[in-house]
């Protein structure tokens, strides 16, 4: 074992690559492979790169830059390997090894590999694997929170995103095995479990034939996880079938994420999610109705090419009328491979950041007061991190999601990975605080 090279990872980009970089990790460390947190003492580091938009290849080749300044043999993983695979073995000779979005599953392989001095590629032009429960994993998250992926890839070519040419069309798992990957979380002492994928609502759709999400979701009721939490669930899927699921299944959370885009239909026609226009307002009302405690998260993107000052006015209303819980707002960022890049009407940069800090603006009191009405009552904390000094804690009611929403500050003794009731004494724009009772 001692003879075996020390590997570190970094890992960059969204929860589907940490999934990925988790079952690295755990592959190498089931064949005796030292895992080190510390890039410095390691002799190879892995970073799995993310390739989804400008901003994000340029904080991945920031990191392959630095760490190949410090001379460290480097395997690069995941959307940017996908990517770019030429460029990156010309211009970083540091670079030992490339593993593509669909062959991380090889990694022991490639490192054996590298070990006897070859330069390897491993990278599947046509992505088609996804790991299961039997594929091992060492998490990265807290203990209390886990991320299980129900499906990997896109069908769905909107025309500002480059995902599917990464990751390939979607491929499901079966009920049966997200179900024991679940109770196996759960034995490990997962207190809230993440669904994810690209288009969650539509899982089980190439596998059934039909999306099977109301299904998966009543089959993981009967797991013993206090929280599980659905991301990414586009409003077209959710059908009464879905909608009935949530509300009926204890530990679903009423957390709906829904990555919207933009609400003018013209504008969502030309990112070819025409589908969309016509039924996000229905969709917002059914589901207020159907389940009046519903959290609801979206995304837009501001500054698409058409995107008029009168197109964003009618977001704007859009965003004022549905009063969303938490929104996010991304400037449109024009990638070559996808449709939008070649589109008219390309809206100046500084325009769309003008928009989107807007946008900010119009939610920010939104926020702040659906916080404030939080205050005085009593709710449930998932407490995740604490200071012996000060005995304050820090965790999540239900409608915080991980990275993107906000937290409770908690005052008072808790022990941590646990759920426990917190009296929400104050509240600002993102966050709540609260003592224990």
């Amino acid at each position: 074992m001692g003879n075996k090279p020390t590997i570190a990872i970094s890992h960059l980009g969204c929860e589907k690559n940490r999934i990925d970089s988790e079952h690295m990790l755990g592959l190498l460390a089931a064949k005796g492979y030292d895992i080190d947190a510390n890039e410095e003492l390691a002799d190879y580091v892995i970073v799995n790169t993310c390739s989804f938009i400008q901003e994000a290849r340029e904080e991945s080749v920031r990191t392959l830059v630095e760490l190949a300044e410090a001379n460290k043999k480097i395997i690069i993983s995941g959307c940017m390997a996908q990517h770019f695979q030429e460029e990156l073995l010309e211009e970083l000779p540091e670079a030992v090894a490339l593993v593509g979005t669909g062959d991380y599953q090889k990694i022991v392989e490639v490192v054996q590999r590298v070990e006897t001095g070859e330069r390897v590629t491993e990278v599947t032009q046509n992505p088609s694997f996804v790991a299961d429960e039997t594929t091992p994993r060492y998490r990265t998250t807290n203990e209390a929170v886990a991320y299980l992926r129900v499906a990997e890839g896109c069908d769905y070519r909107c025309a500002f995103c480059i995902i599917p040419y990464l990751r390939g069309n979607q491929r499901s798992r079966s009920i049966e095995s997200i179900v024991r990957e679940a109770q196996q979380l759960a034995e490990q002492g997962v207190q809230e479990i993440i669904l994810i994928s690209q288009i969650t609502t539509n899982y089980g759709l190439d596998l059934y034939g039909k999306p099977k999400l109301a299904e998966l979701l009543r089959a993981l009721g009967k797991v013993d996880v206090p929280w599980i939490r659905i991301h990414y669930a586009y409003p077209t899927g959710l059908t009464q079938t879905v909608i009935d699921a949530i509300r009926e299944t204890p530990n679903i959370l009423p957390y709906l994420d829904l990555p919207l885009q933009h609400s003018q239909p013209n504008i969502l026609k030309s990112m070819n999610r025409p589908w969309q226009g016509q039924v996000n307002d229905n969709i917002i009302d059914k589901l207020k109705k159907a389940i009046p405690n519903a959290i609801f998260r979206t995304t837009f993107i501001v500054g698409f090419p058409g995107e008029t000052e009168e197109y964003f006015e009618h977001l704007i209303k859009f965003v004022k009328r549905h009063e969303f819980d938490h929104v996010g707002v991304f400037t449109f960022s024009p990638e070559e491979e996808t449709p939008a890049y070649q589109m008219q009407n390309q809206v100046l940069p500084e325009i769309a950041q003008e928009r989107r800090n807007y946008l900010m603006e119009i939610q920010q009191p939104i926020s702040a007061q659906k916080n404030q009405n939080y205050v005085g009552k009593t709710v449930e904390v998932l407490i995740e991190q604490e200071n012996p000094q000060t005995q304050e804690h820090i965790g999540r009611s239900s409608r915080f999601a991980p990275e993107v929403d906000g937290v409770v500050y908690v005052q008072g003794e808790a022990p941590l990975n646990s759920i426990i009731p917190v009296k929400i004494t104050h509240a600002d724009i993102y966050d709540l605080y609260g003592k224990v009772i």
